[in-house]
């Protein structure tokens, strides 16, 4: 995978703009951070904020992109997307901003959306999946089916637009298996990037009534982490990113949160786990052979893990009988296990 740097964000939020209906675990304005509805936010706003962004000082020259975020862009009617699309454009013009991403759901994606999106220099939708299961968006109320996932994500790859899928684990009624599966059946629709959250039972949430009643149980934190790298491994065979997993930590989200299994560094664990996964594989193959093991050096306390629990792991399997570990620098390329057999 090429490494450019990631790209420059403007985030305009949208709450709850262009939604139909609640879903069960939906609560926007902490999830956001934002603290007050948009209930129709002036498109004035958006060109005011855009410029308070481009203000900030940038270190490394990078592509500069405008964000919808946090409603359904797409379920907006036809003028206001206009507008707010509109209002972007003078800083694509000066070549402030080089490109537009939004996110919507999957049933808000016509024939007809992609090509009105890409002349306002729109290049990147996010769909807001959640589960491959039916029975899933049905308990969680999201009102759309998976047949409209699956259109929806062939209608924007075919006309070149680069497309991400927001998925969460630890919706109600839905299980390891069907997880995995919902995953592997996601991967086969190749979109270009995932974003995986768990979910979590936030204040004020349809999900918040179903978890003091008994009736939903969120995921263990451990159960997360372990699902998470499960399914980074499955989309990562695919040469599908998973470019984020775990919401992003706020003193908003935190204050509202009632249950689940939130970290604020849930992405950094997930990519522990994986690591220590991919080790424990390779010296197993090793197993009884005199080994070199080399990691770099940025993901030394990745492995190395909390006290060092990992190492003291391998250790207990015997996987480090025979092996010695390296850590250096390779390039900054992280991630990555080499393994040599030694005489």
């Amino acid at each position: 995978m090429s490494h450019h740097p990631s790209p420059f964000i403007i985030p305009i939020f949208l709450n709850h703009l262009g939604c139909p209906h609640r879903c069960i675990f939906c609560n926007q304005i902490p999830i956001t951070g934002t603290s007050s509805p948009a209930l129709s936010r002036p498109t004035e706003s958006v060109a005011a904020e855009i410029s308070a962004w481009l203000e900030r000082s940038r270190q490394t020259p990078r592509k500069t992109q405008v964000a919808f975020y946090g409603g359904s862009f797409t379920g907006l009617p036809f003028d206001l997307q206009r507008q707010y699309l509109e209002a972007v454009q003078p800083f694509i013009k000066s070549g402030h901003v080089d490109e537009i991403r939004l996110s919507t759901r999957p049933d808000y994606i016509s024939p007809t959306t992609p090509e009105f999106l890409r002349n306002f220099g729109v290049t990147i939708i996010e769909l807001g999946v959640q589960s491959m299961s039916q029975n899933v968006l049905n308990q969680s109320q999201r009102g759309h089916s998976v047949n409209q996932i699956k259109q929806a994500l062939s209608i924007l790859k075919s006309c070149g637009i680069t497309t991400g899928a927001q998925i969460m684990i630890g919706l109600p009624g839905e299980s390891t298996i069907t997880t995995v599966s919902g995953a592997k059946s996601l991967a086969q629709l190749q979109p270009d990037f995932v974003r995986i959250y768990p979910t979590l039972v936030i204040k004020g949430s349809g999900l918040e009534q179903l978890y003091h009643s008994g009736r939903y149980h969120p995921l263990s934190l451990n159960k997360a982490v372990t699902l998470t790298a499960r399914l980074t491994q499955i989309f990562a065979e695919k040469d599908i990113a998973v470019i984020r997993a775990g919401l992003q930590s706020n003193l908003e989200l935190e204050a509202h949160l009632i249950a689940g299994p939130y970290h604020p560094a849930f992405g950094e664990l997930v990519k522990a786990r994986r690591l220590f996964h991919e080790v424990r594989r390779k010296l197993h193959d090793y197993r009884n052979r005199p080994c070199r093991i080399t990691i770099a050096i940025q993901d030394q306390s990745l492995l190395t893990g909390n006290k060092e629990e990992n190492l003291l792991r391998l250790k207990r399997l015997g996987l480090l009988d025979h092996a010695t570990i390296i850590f250096k620098d390779l390039g900054g390329q992280r991630g990555k296990v080499l393994m040599e057999e030694v005489d």
